[in-house]
């Protein structure tokens, strides 16, 4: 393939490379981040620098944005892949940036693609070197930040939302790739009618970087055909394969895996069929959902049905075993059935209450009769003195006592619902609370 920027064989860029942006104002989408007075933008345009997390779709401008804020604030720019890099591409980069630092006075921007591949260990890693300003950290995901990234990670930088590109962003695209002679294909006169480029837009999805990949792809086949001319047998020669991305109908992966969580929730299993074939369609990582439907079955099931938690423990194992298409069964087997068995979100309920309590609570200290003894001085201390062996009580249970913190009251969270298993543990709890107060 020819050059089409001029410059040497050896240092062609695809068209998606030399096309990226160099300034905000021809930054396409994400008016809602970047239009005129808006905060990110002007923050940008004043240079202040501060660590985020870029969510958003593939071909959204993640990249772009990244490399755009580092030139805007004239920082040294390091980029390391989640997929590629561990702790100690980590370390190097630290260093890095401590060099350029002490050299220059620069601040490091590090930018981190698919930074929701790194492990806990490895996002703690980066912790530190955020907080003495040892470089602002840039991340990109596609995936929801709140289940991927840790807490303390978040805690440390702001999150932008990324969309999207709409499809009259998309032909802005496709307009300036063709009128541009020196970084797109406007040295070529390429007849492209509107009403095609309407279809390949279409068929890009709202990806920037699909849909100049695709732009290219039939430029150079109209070259080869010796046709300036785009057809519709040319368009459709490039757009044959199935490049639909699982959120296909406009709504975004997250819109998708929701809809799929509230069939299950609602126990309609057709309706939960459906939605996992729509993104298995659509090219979403099967073992994704996998992990989303571990979650469910804790969190929508819970005791109701202990046996849902395995059931899609199992579902994930198949696939890692088999992969496609044969372990995407084993996946619909596991959503059929906990859309089908019994609901509840008891556990779910209550580990969020004492979650919020704990915050608000402080750290209250192990009662003395609770604390371990393996130590002569921690005996002499009293550590587990006056401590009550359930097993050696009437039916294994020490009727009045307390297990939480002596200054807190004790307080019922976990309520289990009337249905499935939990009706039986609603009963068994109901009794030894009958004991309990027998015993006061």
């Amino acid at each position: 393939m020819k050059p089409k920027n001029n410059i040497e064989e050896n240092t062609f860029q695809p068209l998606a490379a030399r096309l990226r942006p160099t300034s905000l104002d021809e930054f396409v989408g994400q008016t809602h981040l970047l239009g005129p007075n808006k905060p990110l933008r002007r923050a940008i345009e004043q240079g202040a620098l501060h660590s985020m997390i870029l969510w958003g779709p593939p071909g959204s401008g993640k990249t772009t944005l990244a490399k755009l804020i580092a030139s805007q604030a004239d920082a040294h720019f390091i980029k390391l892949s989640a997929v590629f890099s561990g702790v100690k591409d980590i370390r190097a980069a630290v260093d890095e940036a401590k060099k350029n630092r002490a050299e220059t006075n620069r601040a490091t921007i590090l930018f981190v693609d698919e930074v929701h591949r790194f492990n806990k260990s490895q996002q703690d890693a980066f912790l530190p070197y955020v907080e003495d300003g040892t470089f602002i950290l840039i991340g990109a995901t596609t995936e929801n930040p709140s289940f991927e990234l840790n807490s303390a990670l978040l805690s440390r930088a702001r999150v932008y939302v990324l969309k999207r590109l709409s499809n009259e962003e998309l032909l802005q695209l496709v307009a300036r790739a063709l009128q541009d002679k020196e970084r797109g294909l406007g040295n070529v006169a390429i007849d492209f009618p509107l009403t095609l480029q309407a279809i390949l837009v279409e068929a890009a999805d709202g990806d920037a970087r699909q849909v100049l990949t695709f732009l290219e792809i039939i430029s150079d086949l109209a070259e080869r055909d010796n046709q300036l001319i785009i057809t519709q047998e040319l368009l459709a020669e490039v757009l044959q394969v199935n490049i639909r991305r699982f959120d296909k109908g406009g709504e975004a992966f997250y819109d998708q895996i929701s809809a799929l969580h509230k069939s299950v929730r609602g126990s309609s299993p057709d309706a939960s069929l459906y939605w996992f074939a729509r993104m298995i369609d659509g090219g979403c990582d099967p073992l994704y959902i996998a992990r989303r439907i571990v979650r469910m079955a804790s969190e929508d099931i819970g005791n109701a049905d202990p046996r849902a938690l395995e059931i899609a423990l199992n579902a994930c194992s198949v696939y890692e075993r088999l992969g496609s298409p044969e372990g995407e069964l084993a996946i619909a087997q596991a959503i059929i059935y906990l859309a089908c068995t019994a609901k509840s979100n008891a556990v779910y309920v209550a580990f969020n209450e004492v979650m919020r309590e704990i915050k608000t609570q402080g750290s209250l200290e192990v009662p003395i009769h609770l604390r371990n003894s393996p130590k002569k001085l921690m005996k002499q201390l009293g550590y587990g003195k006056e401590y009550r062996y359930a097993h050696d009580e009437p039916e294994a249970y020490a009727a009045g006592e307390n297990y939480f913190p002596e200054n807190m009251k004790p307080k019922t969270y976990y309520h289990p619902v009337a249905r499935g298993l939990e009706l039986k543990l609603g009963e068994k709890l109901k009794h030894l609370r009958e004991l309990d107060k027998r015993k006061k």
